[in-house]
């Protein structure tokens, strides 16, 4: 329950066994080949559609990693697209309730490509300045929802574009960033079944408004006609990796990504808007009991709109409550020595319930009245409409399509495919079955490391075994695809960047000294 962008699902077990494990879809080629590729694209095209209702926005991709990543991406964006000749070079803005990363992430892309970041509270009103381009998060890290309204229409008046990262669950109940006035929104499709990994690889999402489309990274899937007049689908707008084309591309994400954007596409299939929707209500109701619980036993809740995640003032109690859950199997985030912060999900069941408010020595009140989402802010507009979603709803019915599907792609488990170097092929089955294990799927990247230690020894070890095997001092298994490594190596700042896991096995100590390579001139960061 620590949230912070990672939240527990359930994966359908129709989903998980004929999509995430079946190689069919783990082995299919990348959509650089429509033709052979229909069943991917079509299951990405409806991700695509997935995110353009939920977000209230025209067109969306289906091809980057992770929020962080996506939120970059955006700022990089809104600098390259904001045609205001006094707001084009002028800083951007983040909301001090982005998440942690996602600021750590963009301040990294500022500082290598030399624009500022100033980072405030936005519920507060934009900061003085020429701004280029705005930032919102919605939910808040803090859980706090509130209207954009007024902030987004303040910053188009002052010739700055806005990006809201948005929680596509939350979107059930919340006005959409459309909606709202937002010409950008991006996010993680993790919490639609995607387990928590450990932190990834998922996939993130981008929207935009008309207009902005040539500028947006990754791929798009469009539906055009073949000559029979049959429709057929396509990618649009194509850029390409940036190892292609350097200067000028705008997606370093290998469609690797694909698998993960297609099972949270057949999960919003499955479930459809009701069974979101409803998700979304048991997800939102057990934070409202806590939050009502707390309250009652003379607790400060901090903010009274929210959807899953409540934050409590406990001065200098929150090492003990947070141990006290522990004890429970319960992870709750330790914002500092006064504040606790809970965040429930698809998983949240009532006796957890009961074990957090504990925790605090609380009990479970009787009535959970108020802390409901503020008027301005509840969604009264459809989402998910199209018949893809409302069609599926048996485990037989859903079994089918994604049979059909298949049946339009060429993958390994029917011919070889020679093209490609990053593709889900080159993982062997006895690397696949692991993904699905609980013991591995369902560990958050904020957990304490007492409780991670297997994962973090499965990362060592192979940093140094692959550190062996090519002779070098350091080897990083962090990006999650060719591109993102050769992303990684461009970077102007990488050659200076301490490595954030260092093994013993593979000391430079234990090497002659080496003379330092001259280094080459750095990639564009584009």
């Amino acid at each position: 329950m620590i949230g912070q962008g990672y939240y527990d699902t359930v994966t359908p077990a129709v989903i998980r066994r004929n999509i995430l494990e079946a190689p069919a879809w783990y082995t299919a080629y990348t959509p650089y080949q429509p033709e052979i590729s229909q069943g991917r694209l079509e299951a990405l095209l409806n991700f695509q559609t997935m995110v353009q209702d939920l977000v209230g926005l025209p067109i969306a991709n289906a091809s980057l990693l992770d929020e962080a990543t996506a939120v970059a991406e955006a700022v990089l964006m809104m600098r390259r697209a904001n045609k205001n000749k006094t707001a084009h070079d002028g800083k951007t803005v983040l909301d001090a309730d982005c998440l942690p990363q996602t600021i750590a992430i963009v301040k990294g892309r500022a500082e290598a490509l030399g624009f500022e970041v100033e980072v405030a509270d936005l519920s507060k009103g934009l900061p003085d300045g020429v701004i280029n381009g705005v930032v919102l998060q919605q939910p808040g890290v803090s859980g706090r929802v509130f209207d954009h309204t007024a902030v987004i229409a303040e910053a188009k008046e002052r010739g700055a574009l806005v990006t809201v990262a948005a929680d596509l669950l939350s979107l059930t109940l919340i006005t959409s960033p459309g909606e709202q006035g937002a010409d950008i929104a991006v996010g993680s499709a993790q919490r639609f079944g995607v387990p928590l990994f450990f932190g990834g690889p998922h996939a993130a999402y981008m929207a935009v408004q008309k207009g902005l489309e040539r500028s947006m990274p990754g791929r798009l899937v469009g539906v055009s006609k073949d000559n029979a007049g049959v429709p057929a689908y396509r990618l649009a707008l194509q850029t390409r990796e940036q190892h292609i084309r350097r200067e000028k591309a705008t997606s370093n994400i290998c469609t690797a990504q694909a698998l993960l954007a297609i099972v949270s596409s057949f999960y919003a299939v499955y479930h459809g808007p009701d069974g979101l929707k409803a998700i979304a209500e048991t997800t939102h109701g057990h934070a409202r009991t806590i939050a009502a619980s707390l309250k009652a036993s003379g607790l400060d809740v901090l903010h009274t709109s929210f959807f899953d995640t409540v934050t409590v003032s406990v001065p200098g109690k929150a090492a003990d409550i947070i141990s006290a859950s522990e004890a429970k199997g319960i992870n709750l985030r330790g914002i500092d020595a006064d504040t606790v912060g809970i965040s429930t999900d698809e998983a949240t069941t009532a006796a957890i319930v009961a074990d957090v408010v504990a925790a605090f020595g609380a009990t479970v009140a009787d009535s959970v009245e108020g802390f409901a989402l503020d008027a301005a802010v509840e969604r009264t507009s459809d989402y998910l409409q199209h018949p893809v979603f409302n069609t599926h709803r048996s485990e037989t019915q859903l079994l089918r399509y994604i049979r059909r599907l298949s049946d339009r792609d060429l993958a390994l488990d029917r011919t070889m495919i020679p093209l490609g170097s990053c593709t889900m092929k080159l993982n062997a089955t006895a690397e696949m079955e692991a993904i699905s294990w609980p013991e591995f799927a369902s560990i958050h990247p904020f957990a304490p490391e007492s409780q991670t230690a297997g994962w973090r020894e499965l990362i060592t070890d192979l940093e140094a075994q692959l550190t062996e095997i090519t002779g070098y001092d350091q080897v990083s298994i962090q990006p999650n695809a060719g591109s993102q490594g050769e992303l990684a190596a461009c970077w102007p700042s990488a050659a200076t960047t301490t490595p954030a896991v260092t093994s013993s096995a593979t000391s430079a100590s234990s090497r002659p000294p080496r003379t330092a390579p001259t280094r080459p001139p750095p990639c564009s960061p584009a």
